[in-house]
C-alpha cells in the first residue's frame, strides 16, 4: 500500500516510509491510498469474535500489504493486552470505555501499536530514531509508556507548561530512560507547532533521525479504529442494536480519534451517524455550520485534552470527503459546551445513573442525550479514566468519589524529571542539536 500526501505535492511513500517520517516533506499528512472494505456478512457474525480477533482482522485489511501476518498478528495481540468495553449508562446510551489500559486513556491502543510497528520496520538498524510527541495531557503519556525501554527510540515529550494536570504530568515526567518530557512555555499549539517544523527542518532531520507519535503519524491513528469495530460487536452481543442505527460520539480535540472511526465506516462498519463532541474550542464546530475553516489560538478548558485551537487530523477528514462540506456536515454533526455545563453534565449523570464521566466524555455524553431518536442506540466514547482529573470531578461530585486506580498511584509516586523550554523554534532546535 502506498501513502500519499493530503497536500498532494510529493509522490506516495510506502508504510515503513510514512511511519518512520511522520509528516510529508510538502507538511502534508499521509493517507492510505485506498481503503479496503468489509463484507457485510463480517458483520453478521462479528460479536462472535474477541477484541483481538477484531482488531487482527481490521488491521490486516489496512496493514496486511505491509506486514506479514504472522508479525502483524503478534504486533496485534501484544498492543491489546487489556479490554475496552461497553457498558450501559441511561437507556439507549453506552459508554465505551477506553481507559483500561496502561496509562487510563484511549491513546494506549494506537500509542502501543505504533511502538511495535515502528520496532518491526527498524529491524536491525543501529541509528537512533527520535519521537517527538506534542500532548495536552493523555498522548505524552500512552507514547511514553508505549515506548519505554523500547531499544534504539527515544521519546521527547513537549507540554505546555501548567496546562496538564498533576496525574497527567507524572505519566510522563518520572519515567526517564528514554524519555524526556520538555515542558514548553506555551500552549499545545505552541508544542505541536514545534514539532511539525522540526519535522520541516533541514538541518535537523540531516543530523537525527525523526519521527511522530501524534495522530498525524498514520500508525498512531489508523489502529484507533479497531475499538468501534468492537463496540459494534459488543452493542450487537448485547442485544443494543436489534434493527436500530449507531451512533457514535467523539470527544474531539486533535481529531485523530473521530478520523479513525470516519476511516471504519469507510471500511464498511454500520455507524449512521459521527458526532464531534468540542469544548469551548469550536472551531470544527464552526465549520460544521457554516463551511468556514477558521483555526485560532486554543483556549484552556476542563476538558484539556480537547484544547485544541486548529485540529492537525481535520484535514485528514477534508481529503477523506474531497473538501465537500455538505458531506462532511452530514456524516458529523456538531455540538460544544462550556466548562459551566461540563460540571453540570458530570454532575447530572453522576447523581441520575450512578456513573462518573471525565470532562470529556461528558462532552460525548451529553452530545449524544441532545441527538439520539428512539430509533438510535447511541454510544460515546469515555477517552480517560476520572481519576486522571481528580481535582476537577471531585469538585464536581465530591471528595472520595473518585478512587485512585493502583496504576495511577503509582506514577504520582515518582520524582518529576522535565526541562523547560520556551515556544521559539530555535531554542528547541539547538536543544536537540546538543543532545
Amino acid at each position: 500500500m502506498k501513502y500519499y500526501s493530503t497536500n498532494k505535492n510529493t509522490f506516495p511513500v510506502s508504510l515503513n516510509e510514512a511511519v518512520i517520517k511522520g509528516l510529508a516533506s510538502d507538511k502534508g499528512l499521509f493517507m492510505p491510498e485506498k481503503i479496503k472494505k468489509f463484507d457485510p456478512s463480517f458483520f453478521k457474525t462479528i460479536d462472535k469474535l474477541s477484541f483481538q480477533e477484531i482488531a487482527f482482522e481490521v488491521a490486516k485489511k489496512i496493514f496486511g500489504d505491509d506486514v506479514e501476518e504472522s508479525k502483524l498478528e503478534e504486533i496485534v495481540y501484544d498492543t491489546l493486552s487489556f479490554d475496552c468495553p461497553v457498558e450501559l449508562v441511561k437507556e439507549n446510551i453506552w459508554s465505551l470505555e477506553l481507559f483500561h489500559g496502561p496509562t487510563l486513556a484511549f491513546k494506549d491502543v494506537g500509542a502501543r501499536f505504533m511502538a511495535r510497528l515502528l520496532k518491526f520496520f527498524l529491524g536491525e538498524n543501529q541509528k537512533q530514531v527520535n519521537v517527538l510527541v506534542a500532548t495536552s495531557g493523555d498522548t505524552g503519556s500512552a507514547v511514553a509508556n508505549g515506548f519505554l525501554g523500547v531499544d534504539g527510540i527515544h521519546v521527547y515529550v513537549l507540554y505546555p507548561k501548567g496546562k496538564v494536570s498533576a496525574i497527567q504530568e507524572s505519566q510522563f515526567t518520572t519515567l526517564e530512560k528514554n524519555i524526556t518530557a520538555l515542558e514548553i512555555d506555551g500552549v499545545f499549539d505552541d508544542c505541536q507547532h514545534l514539532v511539525k517544523t522540526a519535522f520541516l527542518d533541514k538541518e535537523l532531520n540531516e543530523k537525527m533521525a525523526l519521527t511522530s507519535a501524534n495522530s498525524i503519524n498514520v500508525a498512531r491513528f489508523l489502529p484507533q479504529a479497531f475499538y468501534y469495530f468492537n463496540a459494534y460487536a459488543r452493542l450487537k452481543e448485547k442485544g443494543a442494536l436489534n434493527g436500530k442505527y449507531l451512533v457514535v460520539s467523539v470527544p474531539s480535540g486533535n481529531f485523530g480519534n473521530l478520523t479513525a472511526g470516519l476511516f471504519a465506516r469507510e471500511m464498511g462498519l454500520p455507524v449512521e451517524q459521527f458526532i464531534a463532541a468540542n469544548n469551548a474550542n469550536d472551531i470544527v464546530f464552526e465549520y460544521l455550520e457554516t463551511g468556514n475553516y477558521n483555526p485560532r489560538s486554543s483556549v484552556e478548558t476542563l476538558a484539556n485534552a480537547m484544547d485544541v485551537g486548529d485540529p492537525s487530523n481535520f484535514a485528514r477528514i477534508l481529503d477523506l470527503y474531497g473538501n465537500s462540506h455538505s458531506t462532511i456536515s452530514e456524516i458529523i454533526k456538531g455540538y460544544w459546551y462550556s466548562d459551566e455545563e461540563i460540571r453540570e453534565i458530570v454532575k447530572r449523570v453522576y447523581d441520575q445513573t450512578g456513573y462518573l464521566c471525565d470532562p470529556h466524555g461528558a462532552c460525548g455524553f451529553q452530545a449524544l442525550k441532545e441527538f439520539l431518536s428512539e430509533h438510535q442506540t447511541g454510544v460515546f466514547l469515555e477517552t480517560a479514566h476520572p481519576a486522571k482529573f481528580t481535582e476537577t470531578v471531585e469538585s464536581i461530585v465530591g471528595k472520595g468519589n473518585v478512587p485512585l486506580p493502583e496504576k495511577l498511584a503509582e506514577f504520582m509516586k515518582g520524582e518529576k524529571q522535565s526541562i523547560s523550554l520556551g515556544k521559539g523554534f530555535e531554542g528547541f532546535k539547538d536543544f536537540l542539536l546538543k543532545r
